[in-house]
């Protein structure tokens, strides 16, 4: 049986990266391949400036304080730390993560992706500039990429701080490209004048709802929201509305993922327990690329909150406003909480949107089928 690697971001404590490379460990396994995770060594930021610390434990102290900071419940902030501090001891074993860490193992393919696995130009050092990323050094016989995505990294950003070149030589190497959004596209076209395929999100592509046994049923005791968001990226003010927002319509706040001041609840779940979450939901507001796609394949009523890039700040703009338009739901998008009463209520023709998502399946499956072998 031949053997494929995936390298991705797949030990990072946050349910989207453990849903998507569960998705695509699975979708590779259904071809009849045996898969195995890959990783990276991590470079440093290509952006120094205000760079996080490099020294690992002084790293989690400092996150570990930041909870403090944050408006919420000390119930809440004790149940996070626990849950970020447990979350690769759960869940690593589930895609067959060891603690060792697997550098360039023999491989019959290597697929690099999905995630942004391309986003270079940030000053994360939990990431940092890794050319491995980009395939060097590694030992496969096939090379590719399934819905790798640039993020942030434009390639303006590139030729500024000069790694557009290096990229570009790299980019070339590979046997097949796929990406996830307009942006990368772009920037793999530019460098390597070749158009790269188009493929959704795995947690999209594989068929979590029909198809994987792992779902639990949950049975929902009271009818919630759920607020699905990194820790501090509600403001005080959203946080309020959303508070107002859902008791006037009787509902607890449900956080996941992060904490929230407004929550009545802050949820420590399995992966696969999020999905059963979110299919009990009455609706959901969200600001994240996969908190929008959970809501997607579980049929529920979603606003999405776009966060503007500002600087070398971080926002979700580019890439949610790609996948919400491929998905022709751009109208669930807004840079203002309170539209969430409006948009909420606003029916979404999923059986419209189910039909995107067959058709997107079939071309997955045929570029991982033909690009793998």
């Amino acid at each position: 049986m031949k053997k494929v690697g995936i390298m991705s971001m797949q030990r990072i404590a946050n349910y989207g990266s453990f849903l998507q490379a569960y998705a695509l460990k699975r979708l590779i396994e259904e071809l009849g391949y045996r898969v195995e995770f890959v990783d990276y060594h991590v470079g440093a930021p290509v952006i120094a400036e205000n760079a996080d610390s490099k020294n690992k434990f002084v790293r989690k102290l400092e996150k570990g304080l930041e909870t403090f900071q944050y408006q919420a419940p000390l119930s809440h902030k004790l149940s996070f730390i626990r849950y970020k501090q447990s979350f690769a001891k759960k869940y690593m074993p589930l895609l067959g993560i060891k603690d060792e860490m697997n550098y360039n193992p023999t491989l019959d393919c290597l697929v690099i992706g999905s995630d942004e696995v391309f986003n270079c130009i940030q000053k994360n050092s939990n990431v940092g500039y890794s050319t491995e990323l980009f395939g060097k050094d590694n030992h496969a016989d096939t090379l590719i990429t399934y819905a790798a995505s640039f993020g942030n990294t434009t390639l303006e950003k590139l030729k500024k701080y000069k790694k557009a070149e290096e990229v570009g030589n790299l980019l070339k190497k590979f046997n097949a490209i796929s990406v996830r959004d307009a942006n990368s596209g772009s920037i793999v076209e530019q460098l390597t004048g070749k158009e790269p395929v188009y493929n959704l999100d795995p947690v999209l592509t594989y068929d979590y709802m029909n198809c994987c046994s792992s779902i639990p049923q949950i049975q929902a005791v009271e009818k919630y929201l759920i607020l699905y968001a990194y820790a501090g990226r509600i403001s005080n003010g959203e946080a309020d509305w959303i508070a107002g927002y859902a008791k006037k319509k009787n509902l607890k706040v449900y956080a996941i993922g992060g904490i929230q001041k407004c929550a009545d609840r802050f949820i420590d779940c399995s992966p696969f327990e999020v999905l059963a979450y979110f299919r009990n939901a009455e609706e959901v507001i969200t600001d994240t690329f996969h908190g929008s796609i959970f809501s997607v394949i579980t049929h529920r009523p979603f606003t999405t909150l776009i966060r503007k890039s500002v600087g070398n700040s971080y926002g979700n703009e580019e890439k949610l406003s790609d996948l919400l338009n491929r998905l022709d739901l751009a109208e669930r998008m807004t840079t203002r909480v309170e539209d969430a009463e409006r948009i909420n209520q606003q029916p979404i023709d999923y059986e419209k949107v189910d039909d995107v998502l067959q058709k997107q399946r079939k071309i997955a499956n045929a570029y991982l089928r033909q690009s793998i072998s």
